[in-house]
């Protein structure tokens, strides 16, 4: 009983923990709501570590985890939101330089304490997806835009509208946020929030969405949603002026200047608790600034605008297609990995605290047997389309000729990657037998096992290099699909070319536009159906575009030899690793025999 009344009493302290560290920042003097919400939100964001985790990083975990193939009404427990949250923070983590690394363990209990004490106050145990999603993509990192997009995802249709019941939804859960950050009088759910946001428009596309939530100023309800991006913007910015209430030199953040009191500036600390002084009034008009321009770059700028050299206005947002683009499917190419198996991983992860997997799910032998027969069975497609595809008599045998070297050559790599594949498990499977440590080794000398700790660390090295040497591996069946179009290609060019002799065609020859892409888009190349943002599309860059005509050979012979020379580096650290654990133990033998 004793034990039991001090663990439920560790667990009451951690889950006041935040909050008794978000009091002690005293927010509540912020005389603003607006700003006194954002304040708050800010510091739960940071203090969790999520201003780290950019929203692409978000959606991929959330499709790792699987609840991309869910449906937003689906509950789950509390073992697996950790199992998601501790998703986020180990990836994290390997994103980050060694020197800047965070703990994961207390960011896992801190915003996991957090999300039940905003989603599950009536301690059920469980949550829904949507609310999971909501919750995170709202807190995480990023900018306010790609955050939009994806939320406008979950609220629309097939046919790129906005459903008004999930928009209703969405504003339920994301509301909840500032009643945990003890708001909710101000920002609150109502029932005539959805409409208030939206009052006179019937059908919502993406761009509309995108107006109203960005807008200035943007629906009261989530006016405190773009002031915690600004606030994270603005909290390095430097203004050398002195503050005309605290008299402070400079200031950091936002600074404000009195629209009737001439050269009256607050700092935000003095504007947002309401201080003033001489004649000026917490009453009057004040402008907000997130930067500093010095007089001469504003006369500069003012002259010319005056003479047309620049814009008068920011130049707007990218606009949009309304329609939402199909996701690129690479099934056939990389099978995606069961979530099953991951999900094991990941809780085996969680208990032994270690920060990288011992094993993968694609290491596994019938994975990767897999891996060749969609290869092979791919390659057999296109091979038979094209020789049941009409072509003049005069280029058969060229074309037969050259599809039979290509397809040669497309053997010979498969059998080349998969010795490969071989060896590696072959060299894994001897490292691992050579680094196991006997128990009369252990007992008779004891320096021994410091020395096979120094040999595992060195293991571990080599499997990270090895799980580097699978991402090449998927890169390179990336370029056999790309190799496998411009096949087809080549063959309807030829075809073409052939009947067209006669009559030349003017666009003949031109490539195929490839659609544009936001720059933001870099960290997730590929989402599910359900996770993917409407606007973004386009199809893989073709690895061999080197020029109209291209020597295949030569490419697919250069990635070959790029991954055997990898293996083969591989190989000589695997050996040395040996030979070193072989001369440390005869020495320490010797060393034994001569005492």
């Amino acid at each position: 009983m004793i034990e039991e009344s001090g663990k439920r009493r560790r667990t009451m302290a951690e889950k006041r923990q935040l909050f008794m560290e978000m009091r002690a920042q005293n927010f509540d003097v912020i005389r603003l709501s607006t700003y006194r919400t954002a304040c708050k939100l800010r510091f739960v964001q940071k203090r969790c570590n999520l201003h780290l985790v950019d929203i692409w990083n978000m959606i991929e975990a959330f499709r790792d985890n699987g609840l991309n193939t869910l449906d937003h009404g689906t509950e789950i427990n509390v073992s697996r939101l950790e199992t998601i949250i501790s998703s986020v923070y180990y990836q994290l983590n390997k994103r980050l330089p060694s020197t800047h690394q965070i703990s994961v363990e207390q960011s896992i209990s801190l915003l996991l304490n957090f999300i039940l004490a905003a989603y599950d106050s009536e301690g059920r145990g469980k949550l829904t997806v949507f609310s999971v999603k909501a919750l995170l993509a709202t807190l995480c990192g990023g900018k306010i835009l790609d955050k939009l997009r994806y939320i406008f995802s979950q609220l629309s249709d097939s046919n790129g509208l906005m459903v008004f019941s999930k928009f209703d939804q969405f504003l339920r859960e994301v509301l909840k946020l500032p009643t945990a950050v003890f708001e909710g009088p101000s920002f609150g759910y109502t029932e005539h929030a959805p409409r208030s946001c939206f009052p006179q428009q019937k059908k919502v596309m993406l761009n509309m969405f995108l107006d109203t939530l960005m807008a200035d100023p943007p629906p009261q309800c989530l006016v405190w949603l773009p002031l915690m991006h600004r606030l994270a913007h603005v909290e390095n910015v430097f203004h050398p002026v002195e503050c005309s209430y605290c008299h402070c030199e400079s200031m950091m953040g936002f600074r404000y200047r009195c629209q009737q009191c001439h050269n009256y500036q607050l700092c935000q600390n003095c504007f947002w608790r309401g201080h003033a002084s001489g004649s000026h009034s917490n009453q009057h008009q004040m402008k907000e600034h997130s930067s500093w321009k010095s007089p001469a770059k504003k006369l500069s700028h003012a002259i010319s605008r005056s003479l047309g050299c620049v814009p008068s206005r920011d130049p707007p947002r990218p606009l949009f297609p309304e329609q939402p683009e199909k996701p690129l499917d690479l099934a056939h190419i990389v099978p995606p990995r069961p979530v099953s198996i991951m999900n094991e991983a990941m809780v085996t992860h969680v208990s032994s605290g270690a920060p990288t997997p011992t094993k993968s799910a694609l290491d596994s032998p019938g994975r990767l047997d897999e891996e060749h027969r969609l290869i092979a069975r791919y390659a057999a497609r296109l091979a038979a389309e094209a020789g049941n595809a009409p072509r003049p008599p005069a280029d058969l045998a060229f074309s037969f000729d050259a599809n039979k070297q290509q397809r040669q050559l497309i053997a010979e790599l498969e059998n080349k990657n998969r010795e490969i594949l071989q060896e590696i498990q072959r060299l894994r499977l001897e490292h691992e037998q050579a680094s196991q440590p006997t128990p009369e080794k252990a007992q008779q000398n004891p320096t021994l096992l410091a020395e096979l700790r120094l040999l595992r660390q060195r293991k571990d090295e080599l499997e990270q290099r090895m799980s580097a040497l699978q991402e090449s591996r998927r890169e390179l069946m990336v370029q056999l699909e790309g190799l496998m179009k411009l096949l087809k290609e080549e063959e309807q060019k030829q075809a073409a070319h052939a009947a067209g002799s006669a009559q030349p065609s003017p666009t003949h020859g031109r490539p195929p536009a490839v659609p544009a892409r936001s720059a933001s888009a870099g960290s997730t190349p590929t989402h599910g159906a359900q996770d993917t943002l409407p606007g973004l599309g386009g199809d893989l860059q073709d690895a061999f575009t080197q020029g109209t005509r291209r020597n295949l050979r030569n490419d697919l012979l250069v990635a070959a030899d790029s991954i055997t020379n990898t293996v083969s580096s591989l190989v000589k650290e695997l050996h040395s690793a040996e030979e070193e654990d072989e001369e440390e133990t005869e020495k320490l033998q010797n060393g034994k025999d001569r005492g």
